[in-house]
């Protein structure tokens, strides 16, 4: 059993996870037509991925959201080259999208250091140009975070995600019996004696039809996206979201999760998923969890409890299926120490392929050189 010692617990109270900002390349400078001399070009516009920043601190340093590259200066009697403009850098969290207005995307900044020219400098004037410089270019960018932890918990509303998080962190959020309990991402901090630490987020509560932007839809979403891996939460007794809508029992919400996943973007499928049964407190919880694990084992036999059009393409497979009770503490032990061992495969997994690369790409060069 891995060993375990505090855990942290943070609410994001006024999380930024989107920012929109003006970004203009520098001016060229002036030529010189007298003596042929030439403007130096204007600055370029960079984003750069940083340890420890976050959108809300670029918000709050630059009210006015604009970025501008420096000037080229002009040619002179004295510098025929005029000097070239300033860089402009934003420096920006790990783990953003940048895109442009209308949504196409400019790159991903994904580890620190990961850089991006967003605009360019003008060109300085020269012979070319007869002599005249030209502007940089200029657009609104938006900086669209993504990567917020390593597990994102995925489930319906009531399903426990926040109780689960508590008991996962000692802490206390404030949960009421309604949807959409979780508004703002919750981020969990489990800390473990070898002072390994991850990090668990319970994202806006999920409804059927968010992949088309219902409730929190997209919001929800876009989150889930760059989680290293997914948590899976559903009730044992499966659940009904208001008076109106259909009882969905525990194996019936693991695969509506998985469709509004698929429909949204299918490589989210495809990401390392854990099961977290939640409610084992619950009268009849074991008969209901052997029933969900025959379920889970031959879905396509049970497909027919699901509407047509909401039996996923792919079934998820998951690495783990933990039985817990929230409220109880039962199972949370388990779980964690399975959280880890599948975070710890993966990186181990993603180390041996750097490492394989990097002696590929040895032996071919040797190669080369023979």
């Amino acid at each position: 059993m891995v060993q375990f010692s505090r855990i942290c617990f943070r609410k994001y109270g006024n999380f930024v996870d989107n920012l929109r900002l003006y970004v203009r390349g520098g001016g060229g400078g002036m030529g010189l037509p007298r003596l042929g001399g030439q403007g130096g070009n204007g600055g370029d516009v960079w984003v750069v991925a940083t340890k420890n920043m976050t959108l809300k601190r670029i918000k709050d340093k630059y009210p006015q959201k604009r970025f501008v590259g420096g000037a080229g200066a002009n040619s002179s009697v004295r510098a025929l080259k005029g000097e070239r403009g300033k860089d402009k850098e934003i420096l920006a969290p790990v783990g953003i999208t940048v895109t442009t207005d209308d949504g196409k995307i400019l790159g991903d900044l994904n580890t620190e250091g990961d850089r991006l020219m967003v605009v360019k400098g003008g060109h300085g004037g020269s012979y070319h140009s007869t002599f005249e410089p030209s502007k940089g270019q200029s657009k609104n960018i938006r900086l669209d975070l993504k990567l917020i932890a390593d597990l994102g918990l995925v489930g319906f509303p009531n399903a426990g995600k926040s109780s689960l998080l508590a008991a996962m962190s000692n802490a206390t959020p404030q949960i009421a019996n309604y949807a959409f309990t979780t508004l703002k991402p919750e981020i969990g901090k489990l800390m473990y004696k070898d002072y390994k630490q991850i990090s668990v987020a319970d994202l806006p509560g999920l409804i059927e039809g968010a992949h088309i932007n219902k409730g929190m839809g997209h919001k929800f979403l876009k989150h889930v996206e760059r989680t290293k891996q997914l948590l899976f939460v559903v009730d044992v007794c499966g659940f009904q979201l208001a008076s109106k809508t259909q009882f969905r029992s525990a194996f019936e919400a693991v695969q509506l999760l998985t469709k509004e996943l698929e429909l949204y973007k299918e490589e989210l499928v495809s990401k390392p998923a854990l099961l977290v049964v939640n409610k084992m407190d619950l009268p009849d919880a074991e008969d209901k969890l052997a029933e969900l694990k025959d379920q889970l084992q031959n879905p396509d036999e049970f497909s027919d409890l699901l509407p047509d059009d909401m039996i996923p393409k792919n079934y998820m497979t998951f690495r783990h299926v933990v039985p817990v009770s929230a409220s109880t503490g039962f199972g949370v032990d388990t779980l964690k120490s399975c959280i880890r061992e599948s975070l710890d495969e993966d990186a181990a997994m993603a180390t041996k392929a750097i490492h394989q690369d990097r002696l590929q790409a040895l032996r071919y060069h040797s190669h080369k050189q023979l």
